[in-house]
This record gives structure tokens, C-alpha cells and sequence, in this order.
């Protein structure tokens, strides 16, 4: 693989490119979104680290602190409204298609393949990824670390590839201080990859500096957090923390499913056995073979990801983009032709637009459903009964699932340019205005739900410590260490006012148990509609200390 011999000044792939990077990014800015499930998370993480709390000294998590660091300095510049999250993951995503657009040029793509492939990473992984999220995050620090890492592989001074390699492994710990497994593959795949080049170029002091750079900060972290509970909070495997990794699992579901990362490995497998004769031609090429070694680390680690991270269940489609580029790099080399032509780019954009057009016709199907209403009646004109796609099954009515036609606007700051289920927003003001919210200045509140942002609106101060968890899943944010000392201020009476957000369907995500003790020592006084949808719909339950139960002025009837 060689530098396209166009010159990038007098095309206008690069400019589009950067482009479709912003315009793609910036889209979410200009609409209005339904409540995020559990979006909470990433709300209070970045208003507790906008108001100075730090993570394990302030507040414990499973997850490392790099999740909330932009959030939370957006949250300083913006404002704590909800809608500030989406202004920060608009950042994030402009900084992940850029890293991507900056590992294809490291690595000679031919401009049109280019363009493609930032085409298709923009659509795929960045365009829907409205707000912040751990799972995505982790992966756009991992994306700039191969981007610093590259940079500095390819420099020809070596001032310049000290820096560069510096950056990578600061980039590869920020990933793993965001979630262990991906930011830990992350360094892995890294370290491979510039073991590797060295091997190749005999420069053995590059993967040393890269691995100082990364262990120096990761040392510090540890070692100033290490007297908060570090290592309690931020450890998957070990008692009280269940396994994530498990052997069997990764292989069954790559070889019972994964369908995408099996299909691109036989592609690649063909066109390298078409292309190659002999297997050390594949290491003929130092930038060719670093393409190859990538691309098959970017897969493999889809196929683990998928498994230790299995919700959302698309959080490792970032592979597809890379696969995509290395595929048709393979091919456009042996077939010898240029990917740059008008023509081609054309034909190959259109086809990515066709490949991935569930990601935006659902808006745009908002639009042609006005003008092509689809036939949705039971029954015709003529008194027959209609069975089609739509009809054929008898949907039961759900009364936690509200109909997205009952979702409207709060008048609240906090929930400014979302909407919720209307009972929700009641629920929400009948919550304000209990004469105990409404004259208690000094409220000391428990809030185990995911409308984390009225701890601006009522307003109440959040608890801290390195013992107070962040997240209340019962498991995975909080053990039953945490659940007892919740259970036993419940039993003393210490809150004024607690709510619980009870979800049957979901495994303790707030603890059962503790809402067990809140229904011994507390009095309900009310609750409604979680803001959720689907099958993981939750209620919302308002619990005061007896004593300050008035029924006639406080119980919702």
C-alpha cells in the first residue's frame, strides 16, 4: 500500500470527509429528545465532578472517572440541563471521526476508500450516540491512542514520536480509566501493534516509552486513589465484583452468532490468500501489515466486547469501519484500480447510504408515514376482519409502556428540550409541591431513581464519600455492603424523603431490598410512570419519614 499519487490539495475528499465528521456530529443539536434510559448515570457522575466531587474519593463506581471528565467541564460551561450531555457527546463524536480520519491517513487508505469508510463509521457508530455513554466513550479514547500511536510509529523525528507515543499511552489509560475490559484490550492491541513495528523497523525503544507513558499515569491515578477504595470500586472479577470474562461465553456467541465479524474474517482471509502467494509476503509491507494486525484486533475485539459489555447490544459496531476500509483496500490493490474517481466514490457512498439506511429512515419515515399513512384498521369497510403484518397479532396494552404520543415537555430547566410521559411530568410536580419539599430548606433526600437532575430542581445536596456508591445496581454499582447501610439509615429515619424507581423486570437494577426497608420504616405517599419504554418499565415511588405524614395534605388520592 502506497500514498495515492492525487494530490489531497486539488480533490475535495479531505474537506467532505470533515464535512460529514461535524455535520453528522452537530445534527443533534438543532431537535428534541425522549428521557434517555438510564441516562441518569451519566447526569450525576458529570454534575457531582462538576461541582469538584471526585470519583472513589466523593463517590464510588465500577467505572474509572475519564467517562464524566467531558461531560462535566460541558456542565461547567453549559449549564446542568439534561440537554447539555448531548451538547458534550456532539464533541465527543466530532473527536472520534477525526481520530478514525487520522488512522486511514496514518495508514496510506486511498482518499476515496477514505471518505467511504469515515462515511460509514460516521453513520454507523457515531451518528446515533446522542448522549454519553461509558460503553462509547471508552472505545473514542481507544480510537485517539491508535491515532497518537500511529502518528508516532510513522514520524521521522524522533521528538516528534516521543510525543506522540506519550500521547498514545496517555489516551490508552484514559480508555481503561473509563471501563476496564475495552481499555484494557485497548492498551493490548496497542502494545501488539507497536511491538510489532519494532520488530520491523528495530527501534526497540518505541514500545518502552509507550508503555512508561501509560504506566507512569496509571500509577499516579492508583496511587492517589488507592487510600479512597480504588481498588474495591474499579475491579471486575474480584469478590464483591462477579466475572465479566468468560471463555465459553465469548466463544459461543462468536461461533453462534457474531454473523458481521465471522463474514468480514473469510473476506479478508480470501483476498489475502488471492493476493499473496506466499504467507511472508503479507509482511512485505510494514504499513500493510500494521493495516492487518489492526483490523484483526479491532475484531477480535468486537467478539469479546459483545460479551462483556452486552448492553446496548450494539456497542461493538465500531469493527465494521475498519473492516470495511481494509477490505476494500485489499481489494482496490489487487484489482489495480483507483477508488478515487468520481464515479467509484459515488457508487461506493451510495451503497454504504443503502447498506445502513435503518440508521435514518427512521426519522425519515416520520415524514413519508404524513404522506403514505399506513393501513393500520382491524377492520375494513365492509365489516371484514383485516389480518396483515400490522394486525396479525393482538397487542396487549402494557400500562407501564406509554404510547410516545403521551410523551410531552417538562417546564422544568433540568428537562429543557425533553419529553417524557405526561404522568411522569405530574408525578414530577406533585413531588415539588409536597409541603415538605416546598418548606423543608435543609432536605436530606435519597434518590434511588433515574431522575438524578432534582437534586437541582428540589434542591437537596448529594451524599459523598468513598463509601457512597454512584450507581444502585445491586452487583454491578453497588454491593450488599452499600445495601446495608442504605437499609440501616432507612431504619433510623435519617431521610426526609426517598425515592425508589421499582422495575420488576430488570435484576435488582435498584435494590429490591432496600425498598423492602422502605416499606417497613417509610409511608408511600405517592408514585407514577418511570420515564422508560418497552419491557423495562419501572414506577417511581415517594416515600416520607411517618412522622411528617400528613394524609389529608400530602397523600395523592
Amino acid at each position: 500500500m502506497k500514498p495515492s499519487g492525487i494530490s489531497f490539495k486539488k480533490q475535495p475528499l479531505p474537506t467532505l470527509e470533515l464535512l460529514i465528521i461535524v455535520f453528522l456530529a452537530i445534527i443533534p443539536l438543532f431537535v428534541t429528545f425522549p428521557y434517555r434510559v438510564n441516562i441518569f448515570l451519566s447526569w450525576e457522575g458529570a454534575y457531582r465532578m462538576s461541582e469538584g466531587q471526585l470519583p472513589f474519593r466523593d463517590f464510588g463506581t465500577p467505572l474509572g472517572g475519564m467517562y464524566w471528565v467531558i461531560p462535566s467541564v460541558f456542565f461547567k460551561i453549559f449549564g446542568t440541563d439534561m440537554i447539555t450531555l448531548v451538547k458534550a457527546q456532539v464533541f465527543i463524536n466530532i473527536l472520534s471521526g477525526l481520530a478514525f480520519r487520522s488512522i486511514l491517513k496514518s495508514l496510506y487508505v486511498q482518499p476515496g476508500i477514505r471518505f467511504v469508510s469515515v462515511l460509514l463509521y460516521c453513520i454507523s457508530f457515531s451518528f446515533f450516540n446522542f448522549w454519553p455513554w461509558y460503553n462509547h466513550t471508552v472505545i473514542v479514547y481507544e480510537l485517539i491512542a491508535i491515532a497518537f500511536l500511529l502518528k508516532g510509529i510513522f514520524a521521522t523525528q524522533s521528538s516528534k514520536q516521543i510525543l506522540w507515543l506519550c500521547g498514545a499511552g496517555v489516551f490508552t489509560c484514559f480508555s481503561f480509566l473509563t471501563k476496564q475490559d475495552a481499555g484494557g484490550m485497548a492498551f493490548l492491541l496497542c502494545l501488539g501493534l507497536i511491538v510489532i513495528s519494532s520488530f520491523y523497523t528495530k527501534k526497540w525503544l518505541l514500545p518502552v516509552i509507550y508503555f512508561i507513558s501509560f504506566s507512569v499515569l496509571l500509577g499516579i491515578v492508583v496511587s492517589v486513589f488507592s487510600k479512597y477504595g480504588f481498588g474495591y470500586w474499579f475491579n471486575h472479577g474480584q469478590a464483591p465484583h462477579s466475572a465479566r470474562i468468560s471463555v465459553f461465553e465469548i466463544i459461543n456467541e462468536f461461533f453462534g452468532a457474531s454473523p458481521w465479524i465471522k463474514f468480514y474474517l473469510f473476506v479478508i482471509l480470501i483476498l489475502l490468500l488471492v493476493q499473496h502467494k506466499k504467507i511472508k509476503d503479507l509482511f512485505s509491507e510494514h504499513r500493510d501489515l500494521l493495516f492487518l494486525l489492526l483490523t484483526l484486533g479491532i475484531l477480535l475485539q468486537a467478539a469479546v466486547f459483545q460479551v462483556t459489555s452486552y448492553t446496548p447490544p450494539d456497542n461493538n459496531i465500531f469493527f465494521h469501519s475498519f473492516a470495511i476500509a481494509f477490505i476494500l483496500t485489499l481489494l482496490f490493490d489487487l484489482l489495480n484500480k483507483n477508488a478515487s474517481s468520481f464515479k467509484m466514490v459515488s457508487g461506493l457512498a451510495i451503497g454504504v447510504l443503502l447498506w445502513w439506511s435503518s440508521i435514518f429512515w427512521k426519522y425519515v419515515v416520520r415524514v413519508v408515514e404524513r404522506a403514505f399513512p399506513p393501513n393500520t384498521e382491524i377492520v375494513s369497510s365492509s365489516g371484514e376482519n383485516v389480518v396483515n403484518r400490522d394486525t396479525y397479532m393482538i397487542k396487549k396494552p402494557d400500562s407501564l409502556d406509554v404510547p410516545m404520543t403521551d410523551w410531552t415537555f417538562s417546564k422544568l430547566r433540568s428537562f429543557r428540550k425533553i419529553y417524557m410521559p405526561s404522568s411522569t411530568i405530574k408525578g414530577i410536580e406533585r413531588l415539588l409541591n409536597l409541603p415538605i419539599v416546598k418548606n423543608n430548606e435543609n432536605l436530606k433526600v435519597l434518590n434511588m431513581s433515574e431522575l438524578t437532575p432534582l437534586a437541582v430542581e428540589i434542591p437537596y445536596k448529594l451524599e459523598t464519600g468513598s463509601h457512597y456508591p454512584l450507581w444502585n445496581h445491586l452487583g454491578v454499582g453497588m454491593f450488599n455492603k452499600q445495601a446495608e447501610m442504605f437499609e440501616s439509615r432507612i431504619r433510623d429515619h435519617e431521610y426526609d424523603l426517598v425515592l425508589f424507581e421499582y422495575i420488576p423486570t430488570l435484576n435488582n437494577f435498584f435494590p429490591f431490598r432496600v425498598r423492602d426497608a422502605l416499606k417497613t420504616n417509610y409511608s408511600l405517599v405517592d408514585s407514577f410512570i418511570a420515564p422508560r419504554r418497552g419491557d423495562t418499565g419501572g414506577m417511581i415511588e415517594v416515600y416520607i419519614k411517618p412522622s411528617e405524614n400528613n394524609l389529608d395534605s400530602v397523600l395523592v388520592k
